[in-house]
């Protein structure tokens, strides 16, 4: 997969974003200041809780366009062995059973699943505990996680 089609998909899924939670917020916010939202009594919350998801909703949206600013300024650089996996590497993982799974550590953004074909990319950030631990791996190094209490061990496979 090109990293730079990859950049492109990514920055595409963020304005799709930005827009459906732009549009939300700005749902929310005529909710909670609409006339027959006010309350009546102090039992009547109908406006405070508008208010209340408007505000998450606005929190939701600068995110967003903070990730998507980032990514609009960022340049990809390409792998170098001498420095192991860095911001902008395109990891492949395989676990024991043999399953693989394709990240790219981006410096935001988390969370996004890019399909292309028969491929999903998650992105991950160096926050993320698997992020923390692929910053300098290089490949055949492996990776341990903890989930459900038990250690997952992942092989990196290919890094572009």
């Amino acid at each position: 997969m090109d990293k730079a089609a990859l950049l492109q998909r990514i920055i595409a899924t963020l304005e799709h974003d930005m827009d459906v939670s732009r549009r939300a917020a700005q749902t929310a916010y005529e909710a909670a200041t609409a006339e027959e939202n006010i309350a009546e009594n102090k039992y009547d919350t109908l406006g405070l809780e508008a208010s209340y998801l408007a505000t998450g909703q606005a929190r939701r949206t600068a995110e967003i366009r903070q990730a998507l600013l980032t990514y609009q300024q960022w340049r990809l650089r390409d792998y170098d062995p001498a420095r192991g996996i860095q911001i902008g590497c395109l990891v492949t993982l395989e676990d024991q059973a043999g399953q693989q799974r394709r990240l790219f550590l981006g410096p935001e953004g988390a969370g996004l699943k890019i399909g292309e074909g028969d491929t999903l990319v998650t992105v991950i950030t160096p926050r993320a505990p698997l992020g923390q631990q692929l910053m300098g791996k290089k490949p055949d190094d492996e990776v341990s996680l903890a989930i459900n209490g038990m250690a997952q061990v992942q092989f990196i496979i290919d890094v572009a």
